[in-house]
């Protein structure tokens, strides 16, 4: 099963705490950590993509920003030994590049200690969008001279090796895709729910899940 979540509602938690939103994000990293420990300890669950930092994010103050790339480098640091432990391997989708040279030094080395790790993939989305994903894609194939075709978009995403998503899920209440893999949820079970990203907790993802086995998915047949 391939999981894929929009963390969505750090700030709105924050702000109902009287706090300021990096708070929130600092409890939604405890909540990642929780989820990713769950989901590796469900041999049904395969691969985890988790929405971490989009191409429109870049809007966002300059200060948050700033706190949410060294919120990143002391995540990866600090939850090496979580992947070592439970065996997860970690993997990134998006445009790295625009990351400072430490942050992407710090990505390629936790990818390289975990790569052996098969219990669980975990996959974040950093500076990804996925109309830019599309885009780079199709000029790929351009430059190439390929043919255009569904097989041959999909093996120039950046998801090439992973399946398509079975079940979404979307924290905070609000109910759109902003951008987050609209090749790979084409038939996606999906779900919203008003529990913001902070709050979150396995025993809801179960529940998700639980509900989620009930759905028949048709996968536009009758």
């Amino acid at each position: 099963m391939h999981i894929a979540i929009i963390m969505d509602g750090n700030g709105r938690w924050a702000k109902a705490q009287n706090k300021k939103r990096i708070e929130g994000h600092k409890v939604g990293v405890e909540v990642v950590r929780e989820i990713t420990t769950y989901c590796a300890k469900n041999e049904e669950i395969k691969y985890l993509t988790l929405y971490a930092f989009s191409t429109e994010n870049w809007k966002r103050p300059k200060m948050e920003v700033e706190f949410l790339m060294k919120l990143l480098d002391d995540y990866l640091k600090k939850e090496l030994d979580t992947y070592i432990k439970n065996e997860v391997k970690f993997e990134v989708i998006g445009d790295i590049f625009k990351f400072s040279k430490k942050l992407q030094d710090r990505i390629n080395l936790t990818k390289e200690k975990t790569k052996n790790f098969n219990k669980l993939t975990q996959i974040l989305a950093l500076n990804y969008g996925s109309r830019d994903e599309i885009t780079r894609a199709v000029k790929k194939l351009c430059e190439n001279k390929e043919e255009i075709t569904e097989e041959n978009i999909s093996k120039n995403l950046d998801t090439a090796n992973f399946p398509d998503v079975d079940l979404l899920i979307r924290t905070s209440g609000e109910v759109r895709l902003s951008n987050f893999l609209l090749w790979q949820v084409a038939y996606a079970e999906m779900f919203f729910t008003p529990t913001l990203w902070p709050d979150f907790t396995p025993k809801e993802l179960e529940e998700i899940i639980n509900n989620f086995k009930l759905r028949e998915r048709r996968f536009g047949g009758i």
